[in-house]
Parts: structure tokens; C-alpha cells; sequence
């Protein structure tokens, strides 16, 4: 284990349930001393995020900010309002931020006004359709941020294009590095017993799919159609999405389709694991999936992906929102889910290390 040079003062500030498994490769690397976890709560499961933090062997944060669940101009406001404060206090030389969330944008934000250099952890990332929150988040921040940790030649091409003011570092992705830390652990840690043979495992959350009724409808008819086995985990904001567009009860009614609450990080690593396929709008599962030791084809249900790089690997086939789309690809994927790629495009499992080796020699 590598530990940071003592006079490295480091603030991470995470606020999902995946940021919190890809920035606990650099947690557990980083000197604990000088490193300080602040924790925003921006997902509706505070609770379970904080458990997550527990079950992947975390410290607990050393600040939790619980801000409410409103809509996203006042969670990033209130993010801007309290982090100054903190920083204040404790004075890092840096704050580390990962990925496309309101808490990194936010974070961002009040890290450049508060006069302290923001370093970006998968950086670059482009789906190139501004329906996408996740989109905004993500340039903004690229053009605030000092030091941008791209995790392929891809992103890095893109942070070139726009010409952002940071200084560029190709690593890979810390995804890897959670996958090759916790994945031979998931069956002793997984609290979920699967006795489904031969199941997709399917996952939804994206605002610009479940916030809208006929697009989810879309999706959701198109797995009723396969009649195949399904387990889908759902995201708290997707069940009541379910709910009220009145797609839950035909979900919990269908004989094929096991329908679940949102489970932690060894469970979806078992369910991975054992899947025979993957379908989701998920960015971290597309990147999850093409790990050595997951190597699962992920359809993706969106008309975009921002992570060119495992489809041009074949190893996820972008698939839209249509029904008729969607159920194509699934009976195509039922009768041959292999993939043939047997290398992930996101590195080797080492970019946490990379990445506090960057920030040793630079601050």
C-alpha cells in the first residue's frame, strides 16, 4: 500500500453510492491522517450509503452534510453553501472529486472559489446529449478542475478538443481496482442467495428514462415481452417512478421478472457474477462489466453511451429506448451473450495508485 507524502493534506467529497466504490480504492491507499471524507448524502438512501460506506471496510466520514432531497439547483446550493465552511477547516491542498453528480459539481464549485485546486477523478467522459444531467455536471467540472484523471486515450481526446485549463493524466478507471479488490470476496460478503439459473439482470435509474412515463413504459413492456428470467434490482427514485406511471403491480404480477430493492455493492457483484447478460442505463455497470472477472455483455437502454470505449471492446451494444429495439437485442443476446474481448479498455486495476503518485509530485 502506498501512503501519501505527509505535508499531501487531501479533502475527497463523494455523495453516491458510486462514487463511494470508486473513489474507496484511493480512501484506502490515501495516508487516513491526512485525509478527510466528507460525505454529502445527495442519494435518496442516506442511510444505505452510509452502510455501503461500512460494508466496503471504509472509515466513516469525517463530515456528513445530510442535505435534503429537493430538486438539483437546491442540493447543489446547499453543497456550495456548507463545503466552504469545511475547507476552511481543515485546508486540504486539494479536493478530490469523482465523476458526473450535483455533489461533484458542487464540490467543484466551491472548491475553485474557496482557492483550492480541484483534481477530477474519471475525467473526460462524453455521451454528447445534453438531455443528460450527468452531462453538465461533467464539463463543468473538467473546465474547473486543476488536475484530470482521464481513465482512457478517449477521454483524454476529449478533454484536448474542448481545450480545458487542467493538466491531463491518463490512468484508467478506479473501477477496475474496486472490481479486483471486492470481487472474490462477494460470495462470503453477499447477504442476496440466487437460485434463478440463466437470468438477465437488468438495472434502471437515469433521469431521461425513468422520469418518463413512455419511455420507462417502453422499456419496462420490452422485458415483459422476452419472458426470461430477470432480476432487477430498483433504485428507490425508479420505484416510485413504477408507481406512479403504474408499471410496478404489471412488474410484481409477471412470472419472470424478479423484481427487488436496490442491494448493496456484494450483492450486485454476485448478481453480476452469475448474470447471463446485462441490461441497464447504468454508466459504472457498463465500465463494471467488462472486468476480467465479471466479463458480462451489457445492452445498454439509451440512444447514447458515454463509454464508447466497451462498445468498440463488443462488449456493450447501445440499444435505445424503443420496445422493438430493445426486445430484438435481447432474444439476439439470449441465444449468444459471449463476448470475445478478453481485455477491459479501463486499465489494468492500478489508476488509484497512478493517480496518488500524480498528485505526490505535483502539490
Amino acid at each position: 500500500m502506498i501512503t501519501e507524502k505527509i505535508s499531501m493534506k487531501i479533502a475527497i467529497v463523494l455523495g453516491t453510492r458510486p462514487e463511494i466504490i470508486k473513489l474507496a480504492p484511493l480512501i484506502t491507499k490515501l495516508n487516513r491522517k491526512n485525509t478527510q471524507v466528507i460525505f454529502t448524502g445527495q442519494h435518496y438512501d442516506y442511510e444505505m450509503s452510509l452502510q455501503f460506506i461500512e460494508q466496503l471496510g471504509l472509515p466513516k466520514p469525517d463530515y456528513s452534510l445530510k442535505i435534503s432531497h429537493s430538486e438539483p439547483p437546491t442540493q447543489i446550493g446547499e453543497i456550495i453553501t456548507k463545503l466552504p465552511k469545511i475547507f476552511k477547516n481543515i485546508k486540504p491542498d486539494t479536493v478530490i472529486v469523482q465523476g458526473d453528480t450535483n455533489t461533484v459539481l458542487a464540490a467543484s464549485l466551491a472548491s475553485l472559489k474557496s482557492g483550492i485546486p480541484v483534481s477530477h477523478v474519471e475525467a473526460g467522459l462524453r455521451s454528447f446529449d445534453w438531455r443528460m444531467p450527468e452531462e453538465h455536471n461533467r464539463i463543468a467540472t473538467d473546465h474547473i478542475s486543476e488536475y484530470l484523471f482521464a481513465p482512457t486515450n478517449n477521454s483524454k481526446d476529449n478533454l484536448t478538443s474542448e481545450h480545458v485549463h487542467g493538466r491531463i493524466f491518463v490512468t484508467g478507471n478506479t473501477v477496475i481496482d474496486a472490481i479486483n479488490t471486492y470481487v472474490n470476496m462477494s460470495s462470503k460478503k453477499s447477504s442476496f442467495a440466487i437460485d434463478i439459473e440463466n437470468y438477465i439482470l437488468m438495472t434502471l435509474h437515469r433521469a431521461e428514462n425513468v422520469d418518463h412515463k413512455k419511455t420507462l413504459s417502453s422499456i419496462i413492456s420490452a422485458i415483459l415481452e422476452t419472458k426470461h428470467n430477470v432480476i432487477f434490482p430498483a433504485h428507490p427514485r425508479t420505484v416510485k417512478r413504477l408507481r406512479e406511471f403504474n408499471l410496478y403491480n404489471k412488474l410484481q404480477k409477471s412470472k419472470n421478472i424478479l423484481l427487488i430493492d436496490s442491494v448493496g455493492y456484494f450483492e450486485m457483484l454476485e448478481l453480476m457474477k452469475n448474470c447471463s447478460f446485462i441490461v441497464t442505463d447504468s454508466g459504472g455497470i457498463q465500465e463494471e462489466a467488462t472486468a476480467p472477472k465479471i466479463r458480462k455483455k451489457v445492452l445498454v437502454t439509451r440512444k447514447t453511451t458515454d463509454r464508447p470505449e466497451a462498445v468498440a471492446s463488443g462488449m456493450s451494444q447501445v440499444i435505445g429506448v424503443e420496445k422493438k429495439n430493445i426486445v430484438k437485442a435481447i432474444k439476439k443476446t439470449i441465444l449468444n451473450p459471449s463476448i470475445h474481448s478478453r481485455k477491459t479498455p479501463y486499465g489494468k486495476g492500478n489508476a488509484s495508485q497512478k493517480i496518488i503518485k500524480i498528485l505526490q509530485k505535483n502539490l
